[in-house]
């Protein structure tokens, strides 16, 4: 697939730095005071402590162990809060991710919101037609300054009217007569790192160095896909398609159990286990013996023939085969017949996370509303039948009952794969 765009984000001015840390408050305290702070010892046994505990959780999971002897992570990996702030600043906050697609910043001034963990963004596309992303963070007295999504020449904040612009600038700030020290190129938004492949575009959480030339981000692509990039675009993910709908699912479970998304991956990446027992409508269309995984870098794929034509079928959504990738550690890409649909698990603490799923069809389809209607209908059929399960094992996981289990290994190597990489990160 072509990478059609790879962008940096606005660094005019002087590389404001975030002044706290991406770690949640719960398990530690960082401060924007220009005076030193004497640390609390007895602070700093708490924080040491958590560490140690974390530690001690991540180690119960050994990735070496061969699946056919493995034993899935405890279930504290789901269910403990303190782990759930070590996963954001271990798994989620790192490297690069996917946010949203590129219909959504298509024309210039266009703009969309998000939130990841406790990271407000902001993207939007300039005049110019550069595309921006920064905290959606005012530098006055940290209000949100947008929300949800529109079409802005400016950005301003709803509390003092402090004014930006769309490459992060600071125009206006509001009754400042008096103000000493004050630099305002150094005022403007905290910028993000951003690059868009294909539909998608990405952001990156880390706070790391920006780079000085956008070609620089060339890489954005790899570091998020590896080798598999290739492999998605020769199974139809491509930006050809149209973007047709969006719906968002909250669910009561954490966000690895669709995998087990955590609950919400796990799910996923079950090699179409529980297809038959829990999707008897899709299963009916899908050639489960045809089941393929591969494992690669950073993604799982699993492809499934589905043998809809062979069964004359007057209405078929899902043509003749499926893929179905995993891109760690918490985006889904679905590839079936005329459609596309991208899965984005949010987690929203410890046990509840949102999902939201964009649907795109091919273009010679979109007129098609009989079509169009029925296919969504059909998947959120298949969506409701998946939140049930997922609830269902998140009060499992909760339950003294169960600690660890075990995995099927000719249909569950996807979902290895992933515990194995979160190991690799919640260990560092």
């Amino acid at each position: 697939m072509e990478v059609l765009h790879k962008l940096t984000s606005f660094h005019q001015f002087k590389n404001p730095k975030l002044c706290t840390s991406l770690t949640p408050i719960n398990t530690q305290i960082s401060t924007c005071s220009l005076i030193p702070i004497k640390h609390n010892p007895s602070f700093q046994k708490v924080s040491c402590s958590f560490q140690d505990y974390n530690k001690k959780l991540v180690q119960e999971f050994v990735p070496k162990i061969p699946i056919e002897e493995a034993i899935t992570p405890p279930s504290s990996w789901y269910t403990d809060s303190s782990f759930y702030s070590h996963e954001l600043n271990h798994v989620l906050f790192k490297g690069w991710q996917a946010v949203g697609y590129t219909e959504q910043i298509k024309e210039p001034r266009q703009y969309f919101t998000g939130r990841l963990g406790n990271v407000e963004y902001v993207l939007c596309r300039d005049d110019g037609g550069k595309v921006h992303a920064f905290h959606n963070v005012c530098r006055h007295h940290a209000s949100l300054l947008a929300s949800g999504s529109g079409k802005s020449s400016c950005f301003v904040c709803p509390y003092h009217g402090w004014t930006y612009g769309l490459d992060g600038a600071l125009l206006k700030a509001t009754r400042i007569t008096g103000i000493k020290n004050f630099k305002v190129n150094e005022m403007g938004l905290v910028p993000m790192r951003v690059a868009i492949w294909g539909l998608f575009i990405l952001l990156n959480f880390d706070n790391g160095v920006f780079p000085e030339q956008e070609s620089a981000f060339d890489l954005a692509g790899t570091e998020w896909l590896g080798s598999s990039s290739q492999i998605l675009a020769d199974g139809g993910v491509d930006s050809s398609l149209s973007f047709v709908s969006r719906r968002e699912y909250t669910i009561e479970c954490n966000w690895k159990v669709k995998s087990h998304i955590m609950v919400f991956c796990d799910n996923y990446l079950d090699g179409g286990y529980h297809v038959p027992y829990a999707h008897k409508g899709l299963a009916s269309g899908l050639t489960l013996d045809s089941y393929a995984t591969t494992i690669l870098e950073k993604v799982s794929i699993q492809r499934c023939e589905t043998g809809s034509a062979e069964k004359g079928q007057e209405f078929d959504r899902l043509g003749s085969k499926a893929l179905y990738a995993f891109v760690y550690p918490n985006f889904m890409i679905n590839r079936y017949g005329p459609w596309m649909d991208t899965n984005l698990v949010l987690p929203q603490g410890p046990r509840k996370c949102l999902v939201i799923f964009d649907y795109f069809l091919d273009s010679s389809l979109k007129g098609d509303e009989s079509f169009i209607e029925q296919s969504l209908k059909d998947s959120e059929t298949v969506q409701m039948e998946d939140i049930k399960l997922c609830e269902a094992v998140q009060r499992g996981l909760e339950s003294p009952a169960y600690c660890s289990g075990r995995y099927a290994p000719q249909v569950e190597k996807a979902m290895h794969h992933f515990h194995c990489l979160l190991y690799e990160n919640l260990s560092c």
